[in-house]
Protein backbone atom coordinates (compact mmCIF):
# COMPACT_ATOMS: atom_id res chain seq x y z
CA UNK A 1 0.00 0.00 0.00
CA UNK A 2 1.68 3.01 -0.88
CA UNK A 3 1.42 6.02 1.49
CA UNK A 4 0.54 9.53 0.93
CA UNK A 5 1.08 12.45 3.17
CA UNK A 6 -2.31 14.57 3.15
CA UNK A 7 -1.50 18.10 2.96
CA UNK A 8 -4.69 20.70 3.96
CA UNK A 9 -4.16 24.55 3.52
CA UNK A 10 -4.99 26.26 6.29
CA UNK A 11 -8.16 28.10 5.27
CA UNK A 12 -9.45 24.80 4.02
CA UNK A 13 -8.68 23.60 7.85
CA UNK A 14 -10.54 26.42 9.28
CA UNK A 15 -13.29 27.53 6.91
CA UNK A 16 -13.42 23.82 5.06
CA UNK A 17 -12.81 20.85 7.33
CA UNK A 18 -15.37 19.03 5.21
CA UNK A 19 -13.19 19.28 1.76
CA UNK A 20 -10.37 17.79 3.97
CA UNK A 21 -12.44 15.19 5.32
CA UNK A 22 -13.51 14.41 1.80
CA UNK A 23 -10.37 14.10 0.16
CA UNK A 24 -9.43 11.98 3.22
CA UNK A 25 -12.31 9.85 2.72
CA UNK A 26 -11.25 9.78 -1.16
CA UNK A 27 -7.87 8.67 -1.03
CA UNK A 28 -8.70 5.69 1.66
CA UNK A 29 -11.10 4.31 -0.57
CA UNK A 30 -9.26 4.11 -3.17
CA UNK A 31 -6.11 2.12 -0.67
CA UNK A 32 -3.57 4.63 0.13
CA UNK A 33 -2.61 4.53 3.55
CA UNK A 34 -2.63 8.30 4.17
CA UNK A 35 -0.95 10.28 7.11
CA UNK A 36 -2.05 13.91 8.07
CA UNK A 37 1.10 15.38 9.95
CA UNK A 38 -0.76 17.58 12.66
CA UNK A 39 2.25 20.06 13.00
CA UNK A 40 1.77 21.06 9.02
CA UNK A 41 0.79 24.91 8.65
CA UNK A 42 0.56 27.34 5.55
CA UNK A 43 2.29 26.99 2.39
CA UNK A 44 3.37 30.42 2.46
CA UNK A 45 1.20 31.72 -0.51
CA UNK A 46 0.27 34.40 0.75
CA UNK A 47 3.96 36.03 1.90
CA UNK A 48 5.19 35.01 -1.36
CA UNK A 49 1.93 36.91 -3.35
CA UNK A 50 2.40 40.33 -1.00
CA UNK A 51 6.60 40.01 -1.56
CA UNK A 52 7.24 38.77 1.73
CA UNK A 53 10.00 36.11 0.82
CA UNK A 54 11.96 35.98 4.30
CA UNK A 55 8.65 35.14 6.05
CA UNK A 56 7.83 32.15 3.70
CA UNK A 57 11.25 30.94 3.75
CA UNK A 58 10.54 29.27 7.36
CA UNK A 59 7.44 27.94 6.23
CA UNK A 60 8.86 26.36 3.20
CA UNK A 61 11.03 24.60 5.23
CA UNK A 62 8.69 23.59 7.49
CA UNK A 63 6.38 22.20 4.84
CA UNK A 64 9.82 20.05 3.52
CA UNK A 65 10.87 19.02 6.64
CA UNK A 66 7.58 17.32 7.04
CA UNK A 67 6.28 16.19 4.01
CA UNK A 68 10.19 15.09 1.91
CA UNK A 69 9.57 11.50 3.22
CA UNK A 70 6.50 10.42 1.14
CA UNK A 71 6.03 8.76 -2.35
CA UNK A 72 3.00 10.96 -2.50
CA UNK A 73 2.09 14.57 -1.53
CA UNK A 74 -1.56 15.39 -2.23
CA UNK A 75 -3.48 18.66 -1.34
CA UNK A 76 -7.04 19.62 -2.59
CA UNK A 77 -5.97 22.92 -3.93
CA UNK A 78 -3.93 23.84 -7.13
CA UNK A 79 -2.91 27.27 -5.84
CA UNK A 80 -0.49 26.05 -3.19
CA UNK A 81 0.53 22.66 -4.92
CA UNK A 82 1.51 25.78 -7.65
CA UNK A 83 3.12 27.81 -4.58
CA UNK A 84 5.23 24.43 -3.39
CA UNK A 85 5.92 23.21 -7.13
CA UNK A 86 6.77 26.28 -8.62
CA UNK A 87 8.16 28.90 -6.19
CA UNK A 88 10.09 26.51 -3.12
CA UNK A 89 13.12 26.02 -5.75
CA UNK A 90 13.85 30.00 -6.40
CA UNK A 91 12.80 30.45 -2.32
CA UNK A 92 15.03 28.41 -0.41
CA UNK A 93 18.24 25.90 -0.86
CA UNK A 94 17.42 22.46 0.17
CA UNK A 95 18.62 19.59 -1.99
CA UNK A 96 14.91 18.00 -1.18
CA UNK A 97 13.03 20.61 -3.33
CA UNK A 98 13.06 18.54 -6.44
CA UNK A 99 11.63 15.67 -4.74
CA UNK A 100 8.81 17.85 -3.46
CA UNK A 101 7.97 19.16 -6.65
CA UNK A 102 7.90 15.53 -8.10
CA UNK A 103 5.68 14.24 -5.43
CA UNK A 104 3.37 16.63 -4.77
CA UNK A 105 0.18 16.71 -6.45
CA UNK A 106 -3.09 18.36 -6.43
CA UNK A 107 -5.79 15.89 -5.85
CA UNK A 108 -7.46 16.08 -9.66
CA UNK A 109 -3.92 16.03 -10.80
CA UNK A 110 -3.03 12.97 -8.42
CA UNK A 111 -6.63 10.91 -9.57
CA UNK A 112 -6.19 11.40 -13.31
CA UNK A 113 -2.17 10.66 -13.92
CA UNK A 114 -0.77 8.63 -11.14
CA UNK A 115 -4.20 6.82 -9.89
CA UNK A 116 -5.58 6.38 -13.84
CA UNK A 117 -8.98 6.78 -12.24
CA UNK A 118 -11.85 5.17 -14.76
CA UNK A 119 -14.57 4.27 -12.63
CA UNK A 120 -16.30 5.38 -9.49
CA UNK A 121 -19.40 4.65 -7.49
CA UNK A 122 -21.10 7.50 -6.93
CA UNK A 123 -23.86 9.31 -8.34
CA UNK A 124 -24.58 13.45 -8.41
CA UNK A 125 -27.80 14.31 -10.02
CA UNK A 126 -27.49 17.93 -10.33
CA UNK A 127 -26.48 20.38 -13.41
CA UNK A 128 -23.22 21.78 -12.40
CA UNK A 129 -21.20 23.98 -14.02
CA UNK A 130 -17.35 23.35 -13.96
CA UNK A 131 -14.76 26.27 -12.77
CA UNK A 132 -11.19 26.77 -13.55
CA UNK A 133 -9.31 28.19 -10.99
CA UNK A 134 -6.16 29.55 -12.85
CA UNK A 135 -3.36 28.23 -10.96
CA UNK A 136 -4.50 24.86 -11.96
CA UNK A 137 -5.43 26.03 -15.79
CA UNK A 138 -2.13 27.98 -16.10
CA UNK A 139 0.54 26.48 -13.77
CA UNK A 140 -0.26 22.74 -13.27
CA UNK A 141 -1.57 22.03 -16.75
CA UNK A 142 -4.97 20.59 -15.36
CA UNK A 143 -6.90 21.63 -18.86
CA UNK A 144 -5.54 23.85 -21.75
CA UNK A 145 -7.05 27.28 -21.69
CA UNK A 146 -8.88 29.01 -24.45
CA UNK A 147 -6.12 31.89 -25.53
CA UNK A 148 -4.02 28.22 -26.65
CA UNK A 149 -4.21 26.49 -29.88
CA UNK A 150 -4.31 22.83 -28.81
CA UNK A 151 -6.96 20.36 -28.66
CA UNK A 152 -9.32 20.55 -25.40
CA UNK A 153 -8.70 18.46 -22.00
CA UNK A 154 -9.34 18.70 -18.48
CA UNK A 155 -8.65 16.62 -15.75
CA UNK A 156 -10.87 17.47 -13.93
CA UNK A 157 -13.52 17.71 -15.58
CA UNK A 158 -12.83 14.08 -16.80
CA UNK A 159 -13.19 12.99 -14.09
CA UNK A 160 -16.57 14.14 -13.36
CA UNK A 161 -17.65 12.90 -16.28
CA UNK A 162 -16.97 9.17 -14.57
CA UNK A 163 -20.14 10.30 -11.77
CA UNK A 164 -23.49 8.84 -12.37
CA UNK A 165 -26.30 10.82 -13.59
CA UNK A 166 -24.22 13.98 -13.43
CA UNK A 167 -25.14 16.70 -16.32
CA UNK A 168 -22.39 18.80 -16.95
CA UNK A 169 -22.93 22.10 -18.98
CA UNK A 170 -21.47 23.90 -21.48
CA UNK A 171 -20.51 27.54 -20.19
CA UNK A 172 -19.49 30.64 -22.35
CA UNK A 173 -16.34 31.41 -21.22
CA UNK A 174 -15.03 28.29 -19.24
CA UNK A 175 -12.08 29.53 -17.81
CA UNK A 176 -12.57 32.94 -16.93
CA UNK A 177 -10.44 33.85 -13.66
CA UNK A 178 -13.61 34.24 -11.04
CA UNK A 179 -11.62 37.67 -9.43
CA UNK A 180 -10.73 36.16 -5.91
CA UNK A 181 -6.87 36.37 -6.37
CA UNK A 182 -6.54 36.23 -2.44
CA UNK A 183 -4.72 39.48 -1.54
CA UNK A 184 -6.14 40.80 -5.24
CA UNK A 185 -9.56 40.76 -3.58
CA UNK A 186 -8.71 42.99 -0.68
CA UNK A 187 -6.58 45.89 -2.79
CA UNK A 188 -9.08 45.80 -5.57
CA UNK A 189 -12.45 44.96 -3.98
CA UNK A 190 -14.74 46.45 -6.87
CA UNK A 191 -13.32 44.81 -9.42
CA UNK A 192 -13.09 41.28 -7.49
CA UNK A 193 -16.46 40.98 -7.12
CA UNK A 194 -17.59 42.14 -10.83
CA UNK A 195 -15.24 39.52 -11.70
CA UNK A 196 -16.90 36.88 -9.64
CA UNK A 197 -20.52 38.11 -10.58
CA UNK A 198 -19.56 37.43 -14.44
CA UNK A 199 -18.41 33.90 -13.42
CA UNK A 200 -21.40 33.38 -11.73
CA UNK A 201 -23.64 34.75 -14.38
CA UNK A 202 -21.88 32.53 -16.88
CA UNK A 203 -23.24 29.31 -14.76
CA UNK A 204 -26.75 30.70 -13.78
CA UNK A 205 -27.44 30.97 -17.91
CA UNK A 206 -26.45 27.79 -18.30
CA UNK A 207 -29.22 26.59 -15.87
CA UNK A 208 -26.18 25.17 -13.54
CA UNK A 209 -27.62 24.08 -10.18
CA UNK A 210 -23.93 23.86 -8.63
CA UNK A 211 -20.05 25.38 -9.19
CA UNK A 212 -18.01 22.93 -8.96
CA UNK A 213 -14.56 23.61 -8.18
CA UNK A 214 -10.87 22.31 -7.35
CA UNK A 215 -9.75 24.92 -5.28
CA UNK A 216 -12.17 26.33 -1.99
CA UNK A 217 -10.81 30.12 -2.41
CA UNK A 218 -12.31 30.83 -5.71
CA UNK A 219 -15.86 28.74 -4.32
CA UNK A 220 -15.50 30.94 -0.82
CA UNK A 221 -15.42 34.22 -3.03
CA UNK A 222 -18.25 33.24 -5.36
CA UNK A 223 -20.53 31.62 -2.45
CA UNK A 224 -20.10 34.72 -0.75
CA UNK A 225 -21.34 36.72 -3.37
CA UNK A 226 -24.29 33.90 -4.12
CA UNK A 227 -25.18 34.05 -0.52
CA UNK A 228 -25.18 38.37 -0.70
CA UNK A 229 -27.10 38.66 -3.41
CA UNK A 230 -29.49 35.40 -2.74
CA UNK A 231 -28.72 34.04 -5.76
CA UNK A 232 -30.16 29.90 -6.26
CA UNK A 233 -27.44 28.28 -6.95
CA UNK A 234 -24.43 26.23 -5.02
CA UNK A 235 -20.84 25.86 -4.71
CA UNK A 236 -18.95 22.42 -4.22
CA UNK A 237 -15.61 21.30 -4.21
CA UNK A 238 -15.20 18.20 -6.52
CA UNK A 239 -13.73 16.06 -3.64
CA UNK A 240 -17.24 16.18 -2.05
CA UNK A 241 -18.98 14.63 -5.16
CA UNK A 242 -16.33 12.23 -5.74
CA UNK A 243 -16.26 11.36 -2.51
CA UNK A 244 -19.74 10.88 -2.31
CA UNK A 245 -20.01 12.96 0.77
CA UNK A 246 -22.48 15.67 -1.06
CA UNK A 247 -25.74 14.08 -2.75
Amino acid sequence: MKKVGLFIPCYIDTIYPNVAEATYKLLTDLGFDVEYPLDQSCCGQPFLNSGYEDEAKSLAKKFIDLFSKYEYIVAPSASCVSTIKNRYKDLIDDDRVSKIEKSIFEICEFLHDEVRLESIDVSFPYRVGFHQSCHGLRELNLGVSSELSKPYYSKARSLLELVKDIKIVDLKRADECCGFGGTFSIKEPEISIQMGKDRIEDHLSSNAEYIVGYDSSCLMHMQGIIDHDKLKIKTAHIVEILSGMIK
